[in-house]
């Protein structure tokens, strides 16, 4: 059944979600606001990862040798390679061992991936340490959804999911100051000390702080049948595969956005060392739309919201390439920030509710289909920001361009997707 604004949240059945029980006595001892500041940290490190490192491009580009734009966005590129071939790993094993120790597995490797970016002595090591780096902390990436996913699903898992975004996204929105702040005292290459340390710090909070929420009765061992049979599910269930690719298509153009946003602000309108706060402008604009998402998903729904956001993007980005069009699309920045801070919002809209409905029938293989949710929509997102970057020629022609055009056919998809998640339904309630 189609969700509709004003309608009460869909149940769903106990065998797959198991709010109650077990599951939720052992998450529950939190405070709820501890237990959002937790899911929040350790889902933030991947964000963070990206972001503080932005405002070092030019010395990391001087100092080893590769200053070209298209040659820095593999520092973001092979960071989001990593995260998507490593939720491939962490969410099938957290549904056999559970969700902590797959957590803790890829806290491990990102300290590895950090240190070796720590001490690296060419572009090449650089890049290596940055692969390391999205494959570890795609474990806490990735597993923390599912985590979620034990203890909620629906508008509920939509709430909870805005309130962690909502932190998610204004850490890392300060990222950019703090790389920079510690590139000045202490060099660039103490940026990745932080993240050591801030990953340790995460890693021992959730040791000590936040039990387990997949008992043993619960687990699915990882076999050939298991993980083709669950990969079948998350490819056949209309909610699941739709909402996974339009998942993927939104955060292509924001991807690009992250890969040339130093560029843009420090090269095409000079700002130098304010980039970080002009970062920051935009990136609040996501935050603010997430915690407001949290109230809204519970009277609107999540499909009506997501249609919403995705008119919005398109329409925003268009008046922005209408507007720039007699500058050579380099508005003002005042102009700029018209149409990007509400387009932004939009996209704060869409990153807690597409993930959301992508989960809402999956809850009864939660990390495997997390693992396959994220991946691909991370390769998708992946794909089209690496084509975009090499068509990015400074102005804003290339981003916003990608904005509408993957807007679009986000609407194309979720249009399809409902209909293909109406006949089965229908389908299912003759056959019984």
């Amino acid at each position: 059944m189609t969700e509709r604004p004003g309608s009460k949240p869909s149940q769903m059945p106990q065998s797959k979600t198991a709010p109650q029980g077990e599951a939720e006595k052992s998450a529950q001892n939190l405070p709820f606001a501890e237990f959002i500041s937790l899911m929040a940290l350790l889902m933030s490190l991947a964000a963070l990862c990206t972001d503080a490192i932005l405002p070092a491009f030019s010395v990391i580009g001087t100092e080893l040798g590769h200053a070209a734009p298209q040659d820095l966005q593999k520092i973001i590129t092979l960071f989001f390679a990593g995260l998507a071939v490593g939720q491939l790993i962490y969410g099938p094993f957290s549904d056999q061992l559970g969700r902590k120790k797959a957590i803790f597995v890829g806290l491990v490797i990102f300290m590895i991936g950090n240190l070796l970016s720590w001490i690296s002595t060419s572009f090449e090591m650089l890049l290596v340490g940055r692969f390391l780096q999205g494959l570890g902390v795609a474990g806490p990436r990735v597993v923390m959804i599912a985590l979620i996913r034990d203890l909620y699903a629906g508008r509920a898992m939509a709430r909870i999911m805005s309130f962690v975004m909502g932190l998610f996204i204004f850490v890392p929105a300060l990222a950019p100051t703090m790389g920079q702040s510690v590139m000045f005292l202490a060099g660039w290459r103490s940026v990745f000390f932080v993240f050591i340390l801030l990953s340790a710090i995460g890693g021992l909070w959730l040791a000590f702080r936040q039990r387990e929420t997949l008992p043993p009765d619960r687990r699915i061992p990882v076999t050939p049948s298991t993980l083709w049979s669950g990969t079948v599910d998350s490819f056949t269930i209309p909610s699941c595969f739709g909402y996974m690719v339009a998942a993927g298509f939104v955060a292509g153009p924001f991807m690009l956005y992250l890969s040339t946003a130093q560029d843009l602000f420090q090269t095409t309108y000079g700002l130098g060392a304010a980039f970080p706060f002009a970062f920051a402008g935009l990136a609040m604009s996501v935050g603010l739309a997430s915690f407001l998402n949290s109230r809204l998903v519970m009277r609107y729904g999540m499909r009506f919201l997501a249609r919403a956001a995705l008119y919005g993007m398109v329409c925003m980005a268009s008046l922005a390439l209408v507007f720039s069009f007699t500058s050579g699309f380099v508005p003002p920045l005042w102009l700029l920030y018209v149409f990007f801070c509400p387009l932004f919002f939009c996209i704060g809209v869409l990153f807690g509710n597409l993930n959301t409905l992508a989960m809402e029938e999956v809850g009864h293989i939660a990390g495997l289909a997390s693992a396959l949710v994220g991946s691909v929509s991370t390769l998708i997102a992946m794909a089209i920001a690496t084509f975009m970057g090499y068509v990015y020629d400074g102005t804003i022609l290339a981003l916003a361009g990608s904005f509408i055009a993957c807007g679009l056919i986000t609407l194309i998809i979720v249009f399809f997707t409902e209909r293909w998640r109406a006949a089965r339904s229908a389908a299912l309630a003759l056959g019984n």
